[in-house]
């Protein structure tokens, strides 16, 4: 793999570059110094809120491109790049859907600030690793303020529990199973490709000079735009199969991994 001509670096967070404790490794903030000092951008693309990727990923927040919420909002340096709301009477026919489900708890997502129904002690819990500043309402569908999209957990199980009810909107929304847990619903351009491809032509970056790191189906869009797109080991089995390249896990490192063979091959 010659990484020689890369210009752009794209990782999600959660099952690839955040272990599954969900911390960053002191030696990628290392491997980041490098990467400034070479001129090459990194951006963190994540299905999490803005907030709580700053949150992670503090000590370089001013010096990176986030993307967040799945690819519906994204901002480098203060600017924002990408905006992609989802429509109001989507939102509420999303969430007549999932209403009332049993496990099931439906999320709006604003650019700073989340929105949730209930006052499961289980779930705000859960919330809280993911979205830093939220607030509950008495009725989530009445809410007129921009969402950009709609994250729905379930404790057991996304693809057999929520994914069922929703896939019917498929074509009308982009309805994406981001983690064991959540499923997300947004605008169908709201995705994380769409963003990494206003990115790069922002920069005048191609795929060729673009490696992308995933581990689930919410990255299999921006993975098709990088010829370097690279699956942690504990990917899904549909990232394992459309990654070009494979690397170790990310309680291993495995992205870090990845970007020391990066800076090495360009010394």
């Amino acid at each position: 793999m010659d990484l020689s001509g890369i210009k752009l670096v794209v990782s999600d967070m959660d099952g690839t570059l955040l272990n599954s404790s969900h911390e960053v490794s002191p030696l990628f903030f290392e491997l980041f110094g490098e990467l400034r000092r070479r001129d090459i951008l990194f951006a963190a693309a994540s299905g999490r809120q803005f907030n709580s990727i700053v949150d992670k990923l503090g000590p370089i927040k001013d010096d990176i491109i986030i993307i967040a919420e799945n690819g519906s909002f994204a901002r480098y340096r203060g600017q924002e790049i990408v905006s992609t709301p989802m429509a109001w009477e989507m939102r509420k026919k999303a969430l007549r859907v999932v209403e009332g489900k049993p496990g099931i708890y439906p999320v709006l997502c604003g650019k700073n600030k989340a929105y949730i129904q209930t006052r499961s002690p289980f779930f705000i819990n859960k919330l809280k690793e993911y979205y830093t500043d939220f607030e509950i309402l008495d009725d989530l569908k009445e809410f007129g303020g921009e969402i950009m999209k709609i994250a729905i957990y379930h404790h057991e199980d996304s693809e057999t529990y929520i994914y069922p009810l929703v896939k019917q909107f498929e074509g009308e929304l982009k309805v994406k199973v981001s983690g064991e847990n959540w499923v997300d619903l947004s605008d169908p351009d709201a995705h994380k490709g769409f963003a990494l491809e206003k990115i790069q032509q922002r920069f005048a970056i191609g795929p060729a000079e673009t490696l992308v790191f995933g581990d689930y189906n919410n990255d299999l869009e921006m993975m098709a735009l990088s010829d370097y797109s690279v699956a942690m080991e504990n990917a899904h089995p549909n990232v394992l199969e459309a990654a070009r390249y494979h690397t170790l896990s990310n309680d291993a490192l495995g992205v870090e991994r990845v970007l020391q063979q990066l800076l090495g091959g360009m010394d």
